[in-house]
């Protein structure tokens, strides 16, 4: 359920913070000093006085809530949209009465403070990948912007504005990864289906020749469907809850109209978040969203 009564005011929305934020003990944001004492308040927020580096701080000090324009139920309401219901900028900017250029900057900063997921395979592991559009959306061109330079078919590599991003679907774990990369080669495959404790770990892979120096690997135990031949699934081999998981993020960055390159990492980390949250309710994925970026 939409966690309405969170985000109905800005008290709200501050009571929350301090509570995910301080649960496990106050303590200043400079010097770590837990020797603490209120002091005055700052709008709807308690302020506090640090005994050993005698500065005061808040509830946002240090994070990236602090020194915003927008008020910090906009700001939650902005950062669950997203996640929960995929809402691109501009409706979230006709939704807020907030200046596009400020709710860009704040969304992209929510993005880049994400974590990257750590890899821990089980096995076995399906690994696809595919090629989304990304060029220099945003940015100034040092040449002519070409009529239909985003529309080459086929494999694409980071120079031609067509990343490749691996999907890694681990059976034995049940987590799923999003990896945008540079380039579609057996070292990337190898970096990314190296994070295994395992010493022989079951790939299931399509045709891609990449993929193809994993059978004469023996850490690896490789099986294969070749799509060019017609065949999808051998048993329990096929790759189709990659390729499944590979649909949702096109939908993902569908809304947006395009993603700069620089920005798809961040983008994907958000896909990711997106996806844990899937099954929580309204206040518990708020503060769930709230704990990844401080």
């Amino acid at each position: 359920m939409f966690p309405f009564e969170v985000l109905s005011s800005e008290a709200s929305a501050a009571n929350l913070l301090e509570q995910v934020r301080w649960r496990d003990g106050l303590y200043c944001p400079r010097c770590r000093s837990e020797s603490v004492i209120e002091h005055g308040s700052y709008r709807q927020y308690q302020r506090y006085l640090c005994k050993s580096c005698d500065r005061t701080f808040n509830t946002k000090t240090g994070t990236i809530f602090a020194h915003a324009k927008i008020g910090l139920d906009k700001l939650f309401f902005a950062f669950y949209s997203l996640l929960r219901f995929n809402t691109s900028i501009r409706q979230l900017d006709a939704e807020l009465d907030v200046s596009y250029r400020t709710l860009r900057r704040r969304v992209e900063q929510f993005a880049r403070t994400l974590d990257a997921p750590a890899i821990d395979l089980v096995g076995p592991v399906e690994i696809d990948e595919l090629y989304v559009t990304a060029g220099l959306k945003g940015r100034e061109r040092d040449s002519r912007s070409r009529s239909r330079g985003l529309s080459i078919r086929g494999r694409g590599t980071y120079d031609e504005d067509k990343p490749p991003v691996f999907t890694l679907v681990d059976r034995g774990s049940g987590q799923r990864y999003v990896v945008p990369t540079k380039s579609a080669d057996e070292s990337t495959a190898r970096l990314l289906l190296g994070n295994s404790e395992k010493e022989s770990l079951t790939v299931y892979t399509d045709g891609f020749r990449a993929y193809d120096p994993l059978d004469d690997d023996e850490n690896y135990q490789r099986e294969a469907v070749i799509h060019g031949e017609g065949e999808y699934v051998d048993g329990d081999a096929h790759v189709n809850t990659c390729e499944s998981h590979a649909s949702l993020v096109r939908r993902w960055l569908s809304p947006h109209r395009g993603v700069s390159k620089d920005k798809l990492t961040p983008c994907l980390r958000a896909f990711q978040l997106r996806r844990r949250l899937l099954r929580k309710p309204g206040r518990e994925a708020l503060e769930d969203i709230v704990r990844a970026v401080l």
